[in-house]
């Protein structure tokens, strides 16, 4: 069977691990400093912190901006569920937004439709590791009209003066736009580090910060440090200095800390990305060829003159194929030794978010966009001869089914 989305791991890592259990200190401490450090460096990004996932800083930082109950945050109806699952723990309503027809990402157009007084935060979603149209999400924000709407309620609130941009870049570590890396370009920028990315570090996340400069990044890192140790003052590593076992709890906090373990791996991971990140382009370039020559094949977009993706799934559309035909065809898939997947099931499909009130037949685009989506493997270890079957598995299966 060829295997979906493996992790690359090897002797490498295995001996970087090795050295951190090897070294006495495995939790939060200077191999997740170093991490942060070289994200920052790698990402363009003026302050990083590393946690134990994506959704972790998603929520630690709507609940710095003071998100709460009978506040709003508009995320897109096509999205795997933590986007919209922190704003639930912190109170609060997603509003879910339609999707482009040209890629997966929320529409801006539906963002400004969907903009009230109760607006505290955006959160667009790079699917795929394609990035939104972000210079034209984080106009919208500063626009006058859209200004005179926000209703600020914390001090934070007051000193941003507008709705926040919190970009779940979870697929996109070294994705670029406009010559900037994915990073570097909105309020907040996402990452995740879970065992399918592109980059990992078993389980983990980093939160980018690019704030305005009237905010201390290093204050506003402290914050988010704190609040991931359950509000208490030191760390650790911290109080492992002898004479420095004190401190304090300012606010009821979490649990979410990135261990040096983890940061072993990303360090890892992170030296040799841009190859890994090669390969990758390499293997959607090899579907690309084959898929173009079908005129069944709606081919996902990778690179234009703005965007560049990091090429983290292939998002296969089968053109004319419903719903039941596409799981018809990954069933054919499956058969013939070949693990594929759905990226994603919109949210107004899942039981958590129906019950809440939203329907699917609001949001056409995001439906029409999942029927008849299949998403191939792509990641370093798979083969050319890997890749040749898959191509030749995929268009078999098709053809049995849609002729």
């Amino acid at each position: 069977m060829i295997p979906f989305s493996p992790p690359r791991l090897d002797q490498k890592t295995v001996d970087e691990v090795s050295k951190v259990l090897l070294s006495g200190w495995i939790t939060t401490g200077p191999r997740t400093k170093e991490f942060e450090v070289k994200l920052s460096e790698f990402l363009g990004a003026r302050k990083t912190i590393c946690l134990s996932s994506a959704t972790a800083g998603m929520e630690l930082v709507l609940r710095w901006l003071g998100v709460k109950e009978g506040d709003e945050v508009i995320v897109p109806a096509y999205t795997y569920c933590a986007t919209a699952n922190v704003v639930v723990h912190c109170g609060a309503k997603p509003v879910m937004v339609d999707i482009n027809t040209k890629d997966f990402n929320i529409s801006v157009e539906e963002i400004k439709k969907n903009i009230t007084e109760k607006t505290k935060a955006i959160i667009p979603v790079d699917i795929g590791g394609l990035p939104c149209d972000m210079d034209e999400i984080m106009d919208l924000v500063q626009q006058t009209d859209v200004v005179s709407k926000f209703n600020a309620q914390t001090e934070v609130q007051e000193q941003l003066g507008r709705i926040l941009v919190m970009s779940d870049a979870a697929h996109s570590v070294g994705a670029s736009y406009k010559g900037k890396k994915v990073g570097a370009i909105s309020d907040f920028t996402v990452f995740s580090f879970h065992a399918v990315k592109n980059l990992t570090t078993a389980e983990g996340g980093a939160v980018c910060m690019n704030l305005p400069e009237s905010f201390d990044l290093d204050a506003v890192y402290q914050n988010l440090n704190v609040m991931s140790l359950h509000g208490q003052s030191k760390d650790a590593l911290a109080k492992s200095k002898i004479g420095n076992w004190r401190y304090d709890v300012s606010e009821p906090g979490y649990k979410c800390n990135m261990m040096d373990i983890q940061a072993a791996i990303g360090l890892v991971e992170l030296e040799r990305y841009p190859e890994t990140l090669e390969r990758r382009r390499e293997i959607v370039q090899y579907y690309d060829e084959r898929f173009k020559q079908k005129e069944w094949a709606i081919r996902p977009l990778f690179e234009d003159e703005e965007k560049t993706s990091s090429f983290h799934l292939y998002l296969l559309r089968v053109k004319g194929a419903n719903e039941a035909q596409r799981d018809q065809i990954m069933s054919k898939i499956f058969e013939k030794q070949v693990s594929v997947n759905v990226h994603f099931q919109p949210l107004p499909l899942l039981t958590a978010y129906k019950k809440r009130g939203y329907q699917m037949a609001d949001y056409p685009k995001a439906f029409g966009a999942y029927e008849n989506e299949i998403s191939l493997p792509v990641y370093f270890n798979l083969t050319d001869d890997n890749i040749k079957t898959v191509i030749d598995v995929v268009i078999e299966s098709v053809e049995e089914v849609i002729g």
